[in-house]
């Protein structure tokens, strides 16, 4: 995954030096099972290696998929529920970590309070909407709810400039819509026509359950429905926004209030307690619109507008018939069936509002420091099979592959926990007040990021929490971090073979890595800058191997005739190519990977293989995988295995993949980048 130094020796980089490591005891060697041996693991590998467990395995009711990577979350949620539960009904220090979390934790489970409030507690706000009179009063209204968490047609938010990635800026982006994305608003399968429904029903409910009558409602949920389709029309697509630099575009805030001035940005700027001259508008056409439908909408609608989005962002966090038609929306785009528990839905506030303070007791319960040196080891080691990949390639010049490796060893990586935790000092937490926590934590979140504006930025910075099942590629840092949720089987074990973690953490690791040289990721330079290292016949080679893989991913189909997106897919999919050939380079430097001695039934090549396929084990709903397929940048789990695995001859090798396989390509077509 990509989101928006330590400078290591480069010499020390391109030793191919096996590690050492102790021979391994016997219980490591951890067993292979589930594998369907009626079925040719070169005609669907990922079925191989999982038939028989995503044919058995049951989607629990409240969720929308069931197995690794995203859902692995569920259970980590119920890990998280039983520190919450301790630590709530613990006497704790006032304004401690500990009474923060446990008051808040307690405050959500307090469901008769919560529902005895009913809408009580958005009163106020829809209040403050009918008392606007004119765009002038609408704008403050926007900015000063975006403060506290009540988003509708600003998106604020500071971070660092692409064109000098060592100063935080200001930044604005398209936003302002209520379905998932803007294509949602235009396409006319029966699926999404569904969806469109479902949503106009839900905005409806919202209006019933604040006093409208039934009639009135429709009308309302129509007209909201209405500017939520302008402003998708202004929209750029998933793929356009893969575009780095034509989603940068920073621009003087003087030239921005003369060419929007039913914005007025200063005014906005102003109540955002901002001070700025100059904003990144990373989509200008959704401001230019923006501003005329500011004009163009009567001021009527747009307070209708408002108070519908306000109760969207809020309906969670109110009483259970707010809580029940969000579930209803939800159900018809993710499949899920059941609500989730109180207390996942807590451990997952949590996570979200208070996620370092959370993060801190997870750490200290799950996360031991010998894991922590053992994940060191194994990025080291598929770094170093970096380098050598970058020094072997045939496509690249001598010149660019020095920049490119230089860009290699100067990736900051972090691993299961920040080396400062976040302040939450001017989070005020009741344990009586579920709705004003959110506010309290939302509002402190909005200050944090603000006191950023303009200064230099924070390399040490997360921006994920420690217990989240997830990895990510910063290219504006030039960093890749592992965080120790995901730091746990199928992707790492402790006590597991080279094989298992290599294949597992080992592919994840490299595929962090190649998001430095991804297609977007290529265009910064090694300090985060946007910025052009490559010859301009080196570029031109690389974007036609991008374009290979645009055109191999573009023919898998999922859900029948449903085709995978290749060009929104591309960055994920090169780093999944990329991720598994070099893993595999990292294990064969170990005295296991060197080895042919089987383990129970296979090779430690085949353990391997059959590891990058047990990372990606998830059954998910038809629903819920149109939903990914239309929105996620990664492809789906199965293609997540069979797409590399097409591409990597050692698998061919390893279970010797014959021409009339279904997965067979020839050598010579194989996709090989990094």
């Amino acid at each position: 995954m990509k989101i928006k130094k330590t400078t290591l020796l480069l010499l020390g980089l391109l030793s191919l030096a096996s590690c050492k490591k102790e021979e391994p005891t016997e219980k490591e060697f951890i067993e292979i099972t589930g594998v369907d041996h009626s079925l040719e693991p070169g005609d669907n590998f990922f079925r191989y290696a999982n038939r028989k467990w995503y044919d058995t395995v049951s989607i629990p009711e409240t969720q929308a998929g069931a197995g690794a990577y995203m859902f692995m979350n569920y259970p980590q949620r119920l890990r998280l529920q039983g520190i919450l539960d301790s630590v709530s009904q613990s006497e704790n220090p006032k304004g401690s970590i500990a009474q923060k979390v446990g008051d808040f934790y307690a405050s959500g489970m307090d469901t008769l309070t919560i529902n005895k409030r009913g809408f009580e507690p958005v009163k106020p706000i829809l209040n403050d909407i009918d008392a606007i009179n004119d765009i002038s009063a609408l704008m403050h209204f926007v900015a000063k709810a975006t403060i506290s968490g009540n988003t509708s047609i600003l998106s604020f938010y500071v971070g660092p400039d692409d064109k000098n990635s060592q100063m935080n800026i200001a930044h604005a982006g398209q936003t302002g819509i209520g379905l998932p994305d803007r294509d949602y608003y235009f396409s006319e399968d029966s699926e999404t026509v569904a969806i469109q429904e479902a949503y106009k029903k839900y905005l409806s409910t919202l209006f019933e359950l604040t006093g409208v009558n039934e009639t009135e409602a429709k009308k309302k949920a129509d007209l909201v429905y209405d500017i939520d389709k302008q402003i998708a029309d202004s929209h750029r697509t998933r793929i356009e926004r893969r575009d780095v630099k034509a989603n940068y575009n920073k621009m003087a805030v003087s030239d921005l209030a003369r060419k929007q001035p039913n914005i007025g940005w200063k005014s906005v700027l102003d109540d955002f307690n901002a001070q700025t001259d100059s904003i990144d508008i990373g989509q200008p056409e959704y401001y230019e619109k923006l501003n005329s439908l500011l004009k163009s909408v009567p001021l009527e609608d747009w307070k209708v507008y408002l108070k519908a989005h306000t109760l969207e962002n809020y309906a969670d966090n109110l009483s259970r018939p707010f809580i029940d038609a969000a579930f209803e929306f939800t159900k018809v785009i993710s499949g899920q069936a059941v609500q989730k528990t109180r207390g996942e839905i807590m451990a997952s506030a949590l996570d979200g509002y208070l996620g370092e303070a959370l993060g801190q007791l997870y750490v200290k319960k799950y996360f031991p420091e010998e894991a922590k040196e053992r994940m060191q080891e194994l990025v080291d080691n598929v770094q170093k099979a970096y380098a050598a990949r970058i020094e072997n390639l045939e496509w690249m010049s001598d010149s660019t592959k020095i920049k490119a490796k230089e860009k290699l060893a100067a990736i900051t990586k972090k691993i299961g926990y920040p080396d400062h935790w976040k302040d939450y000092d001017n989070v005020t937490i009741d344990r009586d007040a579920y709705f004003e926590n959110i506010v309290s934590a939302s509002s402190a979140a909005y200050q944090r990021n603000l006191e950023k504006l303009v200064k230099p930025v924070d390399k040490s910075e997360w921006f994920t929490t420690p217990s989240t099942v997830t990895a990510y590629n910063n290219p504006s840092a030039n960093e890749i971090v592992f965080p120790a949720g995901i730091l746990q089987p199928p992707y790492f074990d402790n006590d597991a073979d080279d094989a298992l973690n290599y294949g597992g953490i080992g592919m994840v690791i490299g595929h962090e890595l190649t998001h430095t040289f991804d297609d977007q990721g290529a265009q910064f330079d090694k300090e985060g800058n946007v910025k052009n290292w490559w010859t301009d016949s080196d570029y031109e080679k690389f974007k036609s191997k991008i374009q290979q893989v645009i055109d191999q991913y573009s023919e898998f189909t999922v859900l029948d005739s449903l085709h995978i997106k290749g060009a929104m897919t591309v960055g994920e999919n090169t780093a999944d190519i990329a991720g598994v050939a070099v893993a595999y380079d990292a294990f064969k430097m170990t005295e296991q990977g060197q080895d042919t001695t089987k383990i129970g039934e296979f090779t430690p090549d085949q353990r391997f293989f059959l590891s990058v396929a047990k990372i990606w084990r998830v059954k998910m709903k038809d629903e819920f995988l149109r939903l990914w397929i239309n929105n996620n940048p990664h492809s789906p789990p199965s293609w997540r295995v069979n797409g590399p695995l097409m591409n990597s001859t050692p698998f061919y090798e390893a279970f010797d993949v014959k021409p009339e396989d279904s997965l067979y390509v020839k050598e010579v077509d194989r996709i090989v980048i990094w």
